[in-house]
């Protein structure tokens, strides 16, 4: 049904260059482009937070000290704990600490790199905590408990995955989708359809992107409405023009769950679950 090209792992994203941003230039047009999450907070971090994902200044550290920076630290030293402590064997000492201390953290964010640290370390005990982890009030946190149950065993896990499909956030939502299509492949398609009329920006973005790997009219009917509904934002249209282009087989054979110039840099940053940076 489409061009016999070779897929990659999806478009560019255009917000990535400065110069194809909508709010560019002296007098930019098109903001209302720009999907803001209500959960976003600007201009409140300290530099000292700002550097919690940077492990380094305890990568030498005992496993004692860790755990016990993740016990009495400071919100800092706490979130830096937990995320190096992912780096460590699997033993019950760490496990036990981010299961006990780091998801038990008044702080989201410790929550967050806990989960993604156990995602890290596998194991049946900590895809239980991650399955637990998936009603925290937090929705950065419940996207990240997805991605490590794709991490520790997706078709395990996959039931609870599916449920996350209809979580109220749109992170979890996507990462819930991404998952789901890695182990179902075309049988994604039905809710690729759904999600590609979803509320949020993200998530119809990461749909039509998927049904780059379905070979089904339906989904190239989708895809050359999308790619030509001039309500949609640039970025949304563009991907699903991609996506037309894309052979499905090689798109499914090739897919790893990220798109390009989108691959984390640092500890906390995972491919998928990353919050906003504005």
């Amino acid at each position: 049904m489409r061009d016999e090209e070779e897929a990659t792992d999806g478009p560019t994203d255009p917000r990535v260059h400065p110069e194809q941003s909508p709010g560019f230039g002296e007098e930019p047009a098109g903001l209302e482009d720009i999907e803001v999450d209500r959960d976003v907070t600007i201009g409140e971090a300290t530099p000292r937070e700002l550097q919690a994902t940077d492990i380094s200044p305890i990568a030498d550290e005992a496993v004692a000290e860790k755990v016990g920076r993740l016990q009495d630290g400071d919100v800092v030293d706490r979130r830096r704990a937990a995320l190096a402590l992912g780096e460590e064997e699997p033993t019950d000492v760490v496990v036990d600490a981010l299961v006990h201390l780091g998801l038990q953290d008044d702080d989201g964010d410790v929550r967050q790199f806990a989960v993604e640290s156990l995602g890290n370390l596998g194991g049946e005990r900590a895809g239980e905590a991650a399955v637990a982890t998936l009603d925290d009030p937090n929705p950065w946190v419940r996207a990240e408990a997805v991605v490590a149950l794709d991490r520790i065993d997706r078709v395990t896990f996959e039931d609870r995955v599916e449920d996350a499909l209809d979580d109220e956030h749109h992170a979890v939502r996507r990462n819930a989708a991404v998952s789901l299509f890695k182990s179902r492949g075309e049988a994604m398609l039905e809710t690729l359809l759904e999600q590609s009329r979803d509320e949020s920006e993200r998530v119809r973005e990461w749909a039509v992107h998927l049904l780059a790997g379905v070979d089904d009219e339906r989904a190239d009917q989708r895809l050359r409405a999308v790619a030509g509904d001039d309500t949609e934002p640039k970025v949304v249209r563009s991907t699903a023009a991609r996506s037309l282009d894309a052979d499905p087989g090689k798109f499914r054979r090739q897919f790893t769950g990220g798109t390009e110039n989108d691959s984390a840099a640092l500890p906390g940053e995972s491919r998928l679950n990353r919050q906003p940076d504005l």
